[in-house]
């Protein structure tokens, strides 16, 4: 793996960055390789409590590398379908199924631009906390694309049919308050409070009850699809199960003795 996109492990956190500054962490081909590899790795990885995914210097990611695709401009049509189809499915589609089955937290750090498949990273995170100089467009339209990254699947169920349409369709710029007005975003905090920010945030979770976040993300990614009758079943057994760990035994006499919680993760 090279060095576009860097995973590194500490006291129990995983931090992906995207590590294109000086291309504004911009997606080629070769960072979408290693972005494979790095989730890959992150999925194989016990024990880890909390993902942090963010982009090296001023920028989260300014959506592909253009000239990365101009490369492939002199293909015919057909030849030009199969590159793209291909690259998409090895790459782009496992990494985004990947990070979504992960148990754990995952939290977008976002700074500067996010475009395309950058911002479809960010709606696929659990939390995503923004500095308030990020700005945002989905970015495909302009350049005759559709969007991929989950980007049709994460807009409808966060702002509606209507307005991932517009969003889409026009892929207008809108900023960091615009984002948070329609709840892309968790949080928006000044630029140099951002790394403060999200860290703070990161040892709340970690401090949290792990178990109840793997069930919370399990039941919410299944929500869409099931009706009420099986989600009410889902959250039955989730909550049962929940019941069986010693962090709910803990978090109930925490709760009663007027103290806060130690969460073990068990």
């Amino acid at each position: 793996m090279a060095n576009t996109v860097l995973l590194e492990m500490r006291d129990k956190v995983a931090t992906l960055t995207l590590n294109r500054p000086e291309a504004l962490n911009a997606l080629s081909v070769e960072m979408m390789q290693d972005l494979a590899a790095a989730v890959r790795e992150l999925s194989a990885t016990p024990d880890v409590g909390v993902v942090v995914v963010t982009g090296a210097g001023d920028h989260f990611m300014a959506g592909g590398d253009l000239k990365d695709f101009a490369r492939n401009l002199h293909l015919s049509p057909e030849a030009r379908l199969t590159t793209f189809r291909a690259m998409i499915a090895q790459y782009i589609n496992p990494t985004v199924e990947m990070l979504q089955a992960l148990p754990q937290p995952v939290v977008a750090r976002v700074r500067g631009a996010c475009a395309g498949f950058g911002l479809s990273l960010m709606l696929g995170s659990d939390l995503a906390v923004c500095a308030d100089n990020a700005v945002f467009t989905t970015a495909y339209s302009a350049i005759a694309l559709s969007g991929d990254g989950g980007a049709s699947y994460f807009l409808p169920r966060q702002v509606g049919r209507r307005k991932a349409a517009e969003l889409l369709l026009l892929a207008d710029r809108f900023d960091a308050q615009e984002a948070l007005r329609l709840s892309l975003v968790s949080k928006v905090v000044p630029v140099d409070e951002l790394d403060a920010e999200t860290d703070k945030l990161v040892r709340r979770l970690m401090g949290g009850p792990r178990h109840a976040y793997t069930e919370i993300k399990r039941l919410l990614a299944a929500s869409h699809d099931n009706p009420l009758e099986s989600q009410l079943q889902s959250e039955a057994e989730a909550f049962a199960r929940c019941a069986a760990t010693g962090d709910f035994g803990e978090g109930v006499n925490a709760f009663l003795e007027k103290r806060k919680p130690a969460f073990r993760g068990d």
